[in-house]
């Protein structure tokens, strides 16, 4: 084994440590923990586009839409849409967030360990954007309420 030069320990190439954050909360995910989703399970939850569409950065479009039949607030509402269905990587998921989502939650996890052992490479099966990996009708209802449905409870 040979030593390291002062200049080398000083200036030395450190790999960086593998961090992940919950793709939804944006929360720290510890290392072996989380659930990994792909983008149609995500985007398959309404309580997912209910959150999307009431947080901070989007409630004036959802007021906007749901009040005033704004058709540039409904428009905006289908960007995020296709903003986030369109995301090819899988999704890493908090644990206080994968109530949201209605999947086994076993395979999820297994699929999270999978993709920590490989520090962010491993993709499962039918993994991709919602549009190539759901069925058109499928993808079609659910663009339909996140665009047209999703936080209508919370405007009075």
């Amino acid at each position: 084994m040979r030593h390291m030069s002062v200049l080398e320990k000083i200036f030395g190439k450190k790999k960086k440590e593998f961090k992940a954050f919950c793709n939804v909360s944006r929360e720290p995910v510890e290392k072996g923990y989380g659930f990994l989703l792909t983008t149609a399970q995500v985007v398959a939850s309404r309580a997912y586009w209910d959150k999307v569409m009431t947080e901070p950065d989007t409630m004036s479009y959802t007021i906007n839409h749901f009040k005033n039949n704004d058709a540039m607030a409904t428009q905006i509402r289908n960007m995020i849409f296709e903003k986030y269905s369109g995301i090819e990587k899988p999704w890493i998921i908090s644990d206080s967030c994968i109530h949201w989502f209605d999947v086994d939650k076993n395979k999820a996890r297994q699929h999270a360990e999978s993709w920590w052992a490989s520090e962010g490479d491993y993709t499962p099966e039918n993994a991709g954007t919602a549009g190539n990996t759901l069925k058109n009708d499928e993808f079609d209802e659910i663009r339909h309420y996140a665009v047209m449905e999703a936080g209508r409870e919370r405007v009075r």
